[in-house]
């Protein structure tokens, strides 16, 4: 298999890890629905800043030195679990509303970014996807690691910001049609936490099996 063959392999297993429900997107969803599409792109942005890194250090062998040492790995797929279950009860003990753009959304945009890079940082299924693939397509005859890790990670963005981008505006635009229905908008909001509560519960069992 040639370099190029490796790329579109790899994208293969990207698009397929992104496109399929998880932590990231139920973020996107939920700070879209909640805030407008504004916000939904601010939490896509900071999942995004979360791909760059994870690609950064699998890149540089990081993953490898946490495949070596499982118990920074355990500790690594604790704490994201533990964040993600907190946003998760948070989301079904609040009474969400969808409200119209008012004075607080560039600071509720700052923090929906910096929510999803930390997000995207904490999330085992990240960390589980760079462990077992990334030592798979970055290989010495390929060329320099760092142009490998860096066309990797243009990847991984680009494919984020086309799925999840895509995501947020659909359901901004959607949340107009929840303006003026408050109980419809806590339920999807409790139904999202219980989500995230669920998959975060699934994502730690899978990750204690393969660590």
């Amino acid at each position: 298999m040639d370099y190029h063959q490796s790329l579109w392999l790899y994208f293969t297993l990207l698009f397929g890890i992104i496109i399929v429900p998880g932590m990231d997107m139920l973020f996107v969803l939920a700070n879209a629905l909640t805030g407008g599409t504004r916000r939904g792109l601010a939490a896509t942005s900071g999942i995004m800043l979360g791909g760059a890194v994870h690609s950064a250090y699998g890149a540089a062998g990081v993953g490898i030195l946490v495949a070596m040492l499982p118990g920074v790995f355990n500790l690594l797929l604790f704490a994201g679990v533990a964040y993600m279950i907190w946003i998760g009860i948070s989301l079904m003990k609040s009474s969400i509303k969808v409200e119209a753009v008012g004075p607080g959304t560039a600071r509720s945009t700052w923090k929906a970014f910096r929510q999803g890079a930390v997000t995207c940082l904490v999330n085992p299924k990240a960390y589980i996807f760079v462990l077992a693939v990334y030592p798979q397509f970055i290989k010495p005859e390929y060329g320099p690691i760092w142009l490998q890790g860096l066309i990797m990670g243009i990847m991984t963005v680009l494919t984020q910001l086309a799925v999840y981008g895509t995501l947020a505006m659909t359901a901004g635009r959607s949340r107009d049609l929840l303006v003026s229905n408050p109980n419809t908008t806590a339920v999807i909001g409790r139904l999202a936490g219980l989500l995230l509560v669920v998959i975060s519960a699934i994502s730690l069992w899978q990750g204690w099996k393969t660590a």
